[in-house]
Formats: C-alpha cells, structure tokens, sequence
C-alpha cells in the first residue's frame, strides 16, 4: 500500500528560508492584514490533513474503480465526494481566488504548496480543483463584468466546477484549423456546434454545475489560430437549472493512467454559449488558462516525484535483501545499505527537493508580477513556465521509474502502488502542449523573441551573486553559465530550423543550471538557530550530491549543443 506524508517542513524551509515570503507577504497591503507565517502554516497543515488522511490511502481505490459513464452522466469514485466537500469547506478551492468575488486571495506561492500536496495525494482528483482555478484566471481577466458575478463565486466556492475544451479529434496543437463554429444568437449569446476530445472533468457528479470554457470560431474568422474566440459554455444555464445546455457524452477515454479523472469527448449540439473577450483573440484569453495549467503540471511532476520516494526510501530501509561486503555475509541487510540503491534515492531526493525551491521561486516571482506589478518579475516567470512544465514533468516521470526500480520485482505489480505512479505521472509529459512544444516555446517565444534579454540578464544577476558564494561548491556553476552564455550568443545567430533541433537539449541544459542555483540558495539560507542539525546536515549532502553526481550532466548538454544540428537536419522523411 501507498503511503503519503506532506513535506511540510521542506515546505516551510523554502516559504520563509529560502525565499523569505513572510517578510514580502508583510509588505504587501493586500496579504499583510490577512496573511502571515502562522496562517500560511495553518492552510498548510489543514491542506495536509485532507491530502494525507482522506485522498492519499484511497488513490488506490480510486484508479480501479475509474470514472463510469451511463445516460449522459459520469459516476466518479465515491469517496471523491466527500474529500472533495472538505477541499470546499475549508476554502481550498478559491485558495488564490479574488476576494471581491468570494476567494481567500492568497497567494500563488502558497496555492502552489498546496497543488503539490494534492498531486501527490491523488494526481487525478487534482484536476478537478485545479482546472476550476485556471478557468478562474482566465475569466478574471477576460470576462464581462455579469460573467464575474455570475460564476466566479460559485466556481470560488466549489459549487461549481470548470474545464478547457480546445483539442480536435483532427487538430491537437494546431488549433488552428479547429471546426467548431460559434454562430451568433439575437440575444447576444452564441450556439455553439462541434466536438472536442480528451477534455478533463468534462462530466462528473463532484458539483452541480461544470462551466466549459470552448474554442470555436465565427462565422467571419479569419483563418488559422487568428480566427479563434473564446465562449463560456455551462452544463446548465444559471438561469435555467431545469433544463441540461446542450451538451453531452460521446464517450469517456480509456486512459493509461489517472483514471479516476473523467477524461471525455463533449458534443457541442447548438448549446448556448457566451462570448469571453474580444471575436477573434480567445487563444490569447486561453493561454491566460493554459499557462496557470502548465504550472500545474510542474506539481504534478514533483508531487508524484515526491510520494515516489517517501515510499521508496521506506521499502529500501525494510527490504532485506543481500549483504554489504564489510557488513556480516551470514545476515541480509536492508536494501539501502547498497550504494547503487542509494544512488537512486540520491537522484530523486536532490531532484525533488531542488523542485520544491524552483517551484516556490516561480510561483514568488509571479506574486511579485501580481502585487509589485513588477515587469522584471514577469517576464522571468514567462520565461520560466515553459521550464516549469516541461523539466519538472520530465524529472517527476523519471522519479517514479527510479523508484520502482528501487522495489524491484515488487514495483511492477500493483499492490505496491509504484506502477500506479508511474502510469499516472507520465501524462504530465503530454497534455497541456507536451514536452517538445515546451521546448519550442522557450526557444522561439521566451529566448529567440527578444534575442535573449530576460535569459541572459538572468544569468548575469545569479553569475553576480555566485561571484560571492557562501556555499563552495555552487562556484562551480559559474564556468556553465559563462558557457551558457557563449551558447546563447551561437544559438541566437542560427537559422529557425537549427534552433528548434536544439531547443530541447537547450531547455533541459537551462533547467539543469537554474537548479544548481536553487541549491545554492537552499544551502546559504540554513541557519543553526532555525534547523536541527540533521536538517541542515541533510540538506548539505543532498547539495554535494547535486554539485557532483547531478549537476555535470551540463557538460553533456554543452558538448551536444556546441555540435551543428545538421545531422538531425538533413535526414528526410523517407529515411527514416
């Protein structure tokens, strides 16, 4: 059986350690009257306590019993109903909500902490909360002011839940060649007629109403991703509860993993919808969504990451298997005793925590961008999403494999709930743009669009503030990002085709970086007279371990990078 304990102090260390949010919190008069240690770590503890005690020992039970579909309606397992009625209660699901319309206002720093807990306790109940608080953004920014007063309450509260519909049955990432059309009613609302695939909580019976937000276009798009607007479009009208929109059930996907989330194909058949922002501009509106659900997917990655090896560090201590050479050859030992075994819990250990401080970072910098209005904040925590979605993914993806491995034979079959990670981590990877699109998108619209200022100007400030060190071995970061540079410079003068062959490797070579610099920041902010010694003893080796196993891996990419992608170029379709 899975067990799941939250890293609360982790958590905290890199709160009001690392980063030092209590300070900025009590700065800001929109947090400080509401918000201060003591509160952050209260929400903490009773976000633990649900994901812990009513989500965490049943995310087996979960994934057999699935997601069921019978006369338009989708039976979810049944004790989502009640985990999900505390989440509501205790006012989790408008955690970082507006308060003008019924959220706690917190900030994004902290909701982030509380992601990770849920991914970790059952990644696919998560997406029920979490989807709703991305339609949340979005129709803050975008909608008309009677759609804000209309649903967001209700969407705050829980009582409502929300979806994405973009994905075609023929058009995934190109959206722009959807066929949804939104014709225009008298009354100023729309119908709405197509079909979308692969739509998360499409249909389930968690609230008693969904609000689908759906790309479509008008009659008079233009073509391409130009022509796409963005429509609200609830399960049932608010004014009209009666009567179901219409909106039903092709069918609900059979899924690798993450089975307990409904996963649907939705019919559109002339159901009414309502315009949100401007015809023609709802991709813009709708990556407002997309790019919160792309963070999302990073607390996927790390929260799977992180209930991986809790329960990997506990079988290798129990597991008596084989016998240390300097130990008694008469008598098996515990598993971890064995360096290889070690290593593994190594890998994840410093992956996952360095995780934690990078997703706290990001998060921070986007409630600097929020609070402070701060552009310098923002533009970095663009640059960063891309990063956030696609490393974290890939690292949670590869956590969970490590710590099967670390079971052996017992990882692969179910009972021990390591194949259930596995299966359940890897769609992190996929959906919301998988991971290359990531790369695409931080190689031509984070770093080649503006020829490389924020990056750079972000890896002269850490250059600056290494220079200085506290902690030695984080010196040895400052020789890769002088190469990092030098590659930026190379890559920058490079024809469109050459820079999307390097854009993965290039991301990951970034990533890499960012997080030796997250561990260095861990490091210089332990303090004797905050952390026991075993904590900061911990935390010290984790970092060498970084420093020397993890973080030459950098030098791998480089020499990749430094190569002409010709290679891959010049390979026509035929050959392969």
């Amino acid at each position: 059986m899975s067990q799941y304990q939250a890293p609360v102090n982790d958590i905290y260390f890199n709160l009001f350690d690392v980063w030092q949010l209590n300070d900025y919190w009590q700065q800001q008069s929109q947090l400080k009257e509401q918000l201060d240690s003591d509160t952050a770590k209260a929400i903490i503890e009773e976000a633990a306590k649900i994901c812990e005690q009513q989500l965490a020992p049943f995310s087996m039970q979960a994934d057999q019993q699935g997601a069921t579909l019978k006369d338009n309606n989708v039976t979810l397992p049944a004790h989502y109903k009640a985990a999900y009625q505390s989440l509501c209660e205790g006012g989790w699901t408008g955690l970082s909500g507006d308060v003008e319309y019924g959220g706690m206002g917190m900030p994004k720093a902290l909701s982030m902490m509380v992601d990770e807990m849920l991914c970790s306790a059952d990644i696919a109940f998560s997406l029920y909360p979490g989807l709703t608080a991305g339609a949340c953004v979005a129709l803050l920014q975008h909608a008309n002011q009677d759609i804000k007063t209309t649903y967001l309450p209700k969407l705050y509260s829980g009582e409502w839940s929300a979806t994405m519909c973009l994905t075609e049955a023929h058009a995934g990432t190109d959206l722009g060649i959807m066929r949804t059309k939104a014709t225009p009613k008298d009354d100023g609302s729309y119908q709405i007629n197509g079909s979308k695939i692969f739509i998360t909580a499409g249909e389930h019976d968690l609230t008693s109403n969904i609000v689908h937000l759906v790309l479509a276009k008008l009659p008079d798009a233009p073509a391409g991703s130009r022509g796409i607007s963005l429509f609200l479009v609830p399960k049932y009208l608010p004014n009209n509860k009666a009567q179901r929109n219409g909106i039903t059930v092709g069918s609900i996907e059979h899924k690798m993993g993450i089975n307990g989330s409904a996963t649907c194909v939705l019919n559109f058949d002339n159901a009414q919808g309502y315009l949100i922002g401007k015809p023609h501009q709802g991709l813009a509106c709708m990556f407002t969504m997309m790019n919160y659900e792309r963070l999302s997917m990073g607390s996927q990655g790390l929260g799977a990451a992180e209930r991986a090896y809790q329960n990997a560090l506990s079988y290798a201590k129990d597991r008596l298997q084989g016998r240390a050479t300097e130990r008694d050859p008469s008598k098996a030992e515990p598993i971890i005793v064995h360096a290889d075994v070690r290593r593994m819990l190594l890998d994840i250990k410093a992956m996952n925590e360095g995780g934690r401080t990078f997703a706290t970072w990001v998060a921070s910098l986007l409630d600097k961008a929020k609070y402070d209005d701060c552009q310098q904040s923002a533009a970095i925590a663009n640059l960063l999403t891309p990063v956030t979605k696609a490393f974290m993914t890939d690292q949670g993806f590869a956590a969970c494999v490590t710590a099967q491995q670390v079971f052996g034979g017992h990882g692969y079959i179910k009972e021990w709930g390591m194949e259930q990670l596995v299966r359940d981590a890897r769609i992190a990877q996929i959906y919301e743009g998988t991971n290359g699109i990531q790369a695409l998108d931080f190689m031509q619209r984070k770093v080649v669009a503006d020829q490389g200022k924020v990056l750079s100007s972000l890896l002269t400030t850490i250059k600056d503030e290494l220079t200085n060190a506290l902690f030695t071995p984080s010196t040895v970061l400052i020789p890769y990002i002088i190469q990092v540079e030098q590659l930026l410079s190379a890559i920058l003068k490079q024809d469109t085709e050459s820079q999307n062959a390097n854009a993965y490797d290039f991301l990951n070579l970034v990533s890499y970086v960012l997080y030796g610099y997250m561990w260095y920041k861990s490091c210089v902010a332990l303090d004797d007279s905050k952390h026991s010694a075993d904590f900061i003893e911990a935390k010290i080796k984790t970092a060498n371990y970084f420093y020397l196993r993890i973080l030459p891996k950098v030098a791998g990419y480089i020499a990749v990078l430094q190569q002409e992608p010709s290679v891959m170029i010049k390979i026509k379709n035929q050959q392969f």
